[in-house]
């Protein structure tokens, strides 16, 4: 894989800056997401998963699951509608 130099990134004009650091951002922001699902996913699956030898759910941890899933979105939804309201 190649790098950029700070030279290669001074010769860009302002527009192709706007447009990397734009691409970055995003990226950042689908890491930040990536991890917070992957953080969710662990806490649930510590929270309800009790037997990891059995290949199928009980009924008690798919219901558990469920509910833990429901409050992450739900979280979700709260802060995105919060962030939205202070915009």
């Amino acid at each position: 894989m190649s790098s950029i130099s700070q030279n290669d990134l001074s010769n860009l004009d302002d527009g192709s800056k706007k447009e990397i650091m734009t691409f970055l951002e995003s990226e950042n922001s689908k890491q930040k997401v990536q991890m917070s699902i992957h953080q969710f996913t662990n806490l649930c699956f510590k929270n309800c998963i009790s037997n990891v030898q059995n290949a199928d759910l009980s009924s008690q941890e798919e219901q558990c699951l469920n509910n833990c899933v429901n409050r992450f979105l739900d979280t979700n939804i709260r802060i995105v509608k919060g962030l939205q309201s202070i915009q």
